[in-house]
């Protein structure tokens, strides 16, 4: 368990299913899920997922992390092992947005990686997700590249495309 002054941090336990199915529901309503790649949000979608999340607490290759405010999950961050490092992902549900709440948690995150040895972390995200690239800009991150990225179709079956960016975090310099 990590602490904040505000936050508490653990590693996602499978009883987090119906907080991260709350999340996901959220999310899915915001102008910028047109951006993330769809989350199944049936029960028993959701609850497998999480399950594997959760079996993975041990694990250094895929972490997952609670965020938690007075016991409540509003959030959660991720961390991927990649070629170079790791690879960050969060979602934090919308009744939090704007409080500070995914900066604070991120950096101890971050600070906990760097603790570990790692040097690098990667992400991405829609160039005109302005709430998530102001994020990680103000972490420290920096653009990297973009790419062309698509996770929806319309309906005559072509791909939706939108202008992803790639961002790189140097822990060490």
């Amino acid at each position: 368990m990590i602490r904040t002054e505000r936050l508490s941090i653990r590693r996602v336990c499978a009883d987090d299913w119906i907080a991260i199915q709350a999340i996901w529901t959220d999310a899915a309503k915001s102008i910028y899920a047109q951006y993330d790649k769809p989350n199944d949000l049936d029960n028993q979608s959701v609850s497998r997922r999480i399950a594997k999340w959760a079996s993975l607490a041990n694990s250094d290759e895929h972490m997952f992390f609670a965020i938690c405010l007075q016991n409540v999950v509003i959030g959660y961050v991720a961390f991927n092992v990649r070629e170079m490092g790791y690879e960050i992902g969060y979602c934090f549900h919308s009744d939090y947005h704007g409080k500070g709440y995914a900066k604070e948690s991120i950096i101890v995150l971050l600070n906990m990686m760097k603790n570990r040895g790692v040097s690098t972390i990667t992400a991405g995200t829609a160039l005109n997700n302005t709430p998530s690239v102001r994020l990680l800009t103000s972490l420290g991150f920096r653009q990297t590249g973009t790419e062309t990225v698509s996770f929806y179709k319309n309906d005559a079956g072509n791909d939706i495309t939108f202008e992803g960016g790639n961002y790189e975090l140097l822990l060490y310099t």
